[in-house]
């Protein structure tokens, strides 16, 4: 593709202003400039209200607030296109008007990593003494560390991960004296960070729908934009992103509720979904895992295992949780 394919203008990219986001930006504008390499773009970063907001997310509005308001300047033609982590992306309600992802980033590793103070002699998450605190902003992550060890104490923390590593090793004063904290893999991967860490298997810690996938959205009413996107697409993972996004959107969670959702292809090129849905102890939680059977598309199959959750008694798990 060139710029005679694509119409000569900048491409302005809205984008949240954490180091992170724009390290993700900067991924998705040197993919793009493999199919148009004069394209010019712009990054419009974000300091969104989640990311000036301290305290608990769910006492200001939720997860959501990390995209309101980028979506609402592609809404306005102030950018032509967003870059998202799926994750973060409301599930319960639809996309806002007249936008659409036009293109998922192939997905990297999920796992997430269990770090140390440093200077700490603990190795793993067994390594821990009973009472240890772990710092996490995450209550999916909350929920399955207190399943695995109900004697650890998870306090929140948030902020960037630089800010985030500081307050782990002492640099930056917290209330707590923290033990380790559980960060994404991927996020660490993207912005350089080496840091030795116990990586969690997924039967510690399953992640989040979306959990490290890049989504890509833009106006339907702009087609060369969205031509554009879709030639750095990765078809697989979009397949698996829709059945996850399909199982969470049928469980009807808000941002307070522990849910987790995992699909990969197998070599066969079959599905696999695995989601679980937990209290916020840990304590209770409902557990399936389906394959798409009859190569059943990938909506269905995020149908069958919300289904079965539900079955199991989610919806009670979920509406026990305070908002």
């Amino acid at each position: 593709m060139t710029t005679a394919e694509y119409p000569a203008r900048t491409l302005r990219i809205g984008t949240r202003s954490s180091p992170l986001a724009l390290a993700q930006t900067d991924m998705v504008v040197a993919a793009l400039r493999e199919h148009v390499p004069d394209l010019v773009a712009e990054t419009v970063p974000v300091t969104t209200e989640a990311d000036l907001w301290q305290g608990d997310l769910a006492q200001l509005g939720g997860k959501g607030l990390y995209t309101k308001q980028i979506d609402a300047m592609l809404q306005a033609g102030a950018v032509d296109m967003a870059v998202h982590c799926v994750k973060d992306v409301p599930g319960d309600v639809p996309l806002p008007r007249g936008l659409v992802f036009a293109a998922y980033m192939e997905r990297p590793d999920v796992r997430d990593v269990l770090l140390f103070p440093e200077g700490s002699g603990y190795r793993t998450l067994a390594d821990l003494p009973p009472g240890a605190v772990i710092l996490s902003s995450a209550v999916r992550r909350k929920a399955q560390i207190l399943r695995a060890r109900p004697d650890l104490e998870v306090v929140r923390v948030r902020g960037a991960v630089g800010s985030r590593l500081e307050k782990l090793d002492g640099a930056k004063q917290i209330d707590v004296h923290a033990d380790g904290m559980v960060l994404a893999a991927a996020g660490l991967a993207r912005l350089g960070i080496e840091r030795p860490g116990y990586v969690l298997s997924m039967d510690e810690m399953l992640p989040a729908v979306g959990a490290g996938v890049l989504g890509l959205e833009c106006r339907q009413g702009d087609p060369a934009t969205a031509a554009l996107l879709e030639k750095i697409n990765h078809p697989r993972t979009q397949r698996e992103v829709t059945a996850e996004r399909v199982l969470l959107h049928n469980l009807r969670g808000h941002c307070n509720s522990p849910i987790a959702g995992y699909c990969t292809t197998e070599p066969d090129g079959q599905l696999s979904l695995r989601g679980m849905v937990f209290d916020r102890e840990g304590s209770k939680f409902a557990n399936a895992m389906l394959w798409n059977e009859h190569r059943q598309d990938p909506a269905t199959l995020g149908a069958r295992v919300a289904a079965e959750l539900l079955r199991q008694g989610a919806r009670e798990i979920i509406a026990g949780i305070p908002h």
